[in-house]
């Protein structure tokens, strides 16, 4: 199966200061969010991408648009956000055996600005971690369908904002619902016959 996140730039020509513009419509070949919300598989990821001949590679400047869907935490009705991130992103000439990858490097050779670089795999970019992690970084961990959201009853699972401001529940703490008996029924302590 063909990578989505793929993109070749071989019309962009290696000069610096040249640049080409692309608009994409990638479908997510698997979901992309946190637990609660993402965008689902199948869905488009639209990319409207500037790509830009530098010295050291070629600069992606990218606007990255997704509808992402989960439920709130609180009610657990459905919740849906448009997702809308910039992002801007390096991809250097430099070979690497990770193919498009972040490149990592030896404990002994840390650079902490060379171990999250991107590299090109010939003519090709791979936009999977770019995007990804500004998908991820733009949703909610505990998404709600409003700030003002009350939830639900515990006792009786109805959304709060349905009920009444009086609304209750008759509720028996278990260790007491053996002396509840002595409270409904008749009574015989203390007349008793001896």
């Amino acid at each position: 199966m063909k990578n989505p996140y793929l993109l070749n730039t071989h019309d962009l020509p290696r000069r610096a200061g040249e640049m080409k513009e692309y608009e994409l419509d990638i479908e997510a070949p698997e979901r992309v969010g946190v637990p609660l919300i993402g965008v689902a598989q199948g869905d488009i990821i639209e990319v409207d991408a500037r790509l830009e001949s530098v010295t050291e590679g070629v600069l992606l400047s990218a606007e990255i648009y997704a509808v992402a869907r989960g439920e709130c935490i609180r009610c657990l009705d459905p919740v849906e956000m448009e997702v809308e991130r910039t992002i801007q992103e390096l991809y250097r000439y430099e070979p690497t055996h990770d193919k498009s990858k972040r490149k990592h490097r030896d404990d002994d050779d840390i650079d902490l600005e060379a171990e999250d670089e991107l590299q090109m795999d010939g003519d090709v970019l791979n936009l999977e971690i770019p995007i990804i992690d500004a998908i991820i970084l733009a949703l909610p961990i505990n998404p709600l369908c409003d700030d003002e959201c009350l939830g639900l009853c515990p006792d009786c699972g109805e959304k709060w904002e349905t009920l009444p401001d009086d609304h209750t529940h008759d509720v028996v703490d278990p260790r007491w619902s053996g002396l509840k008996s002595l409270l409904d029924g008749p009574s015989d302590f203390g007349n008793q016959s001896k």
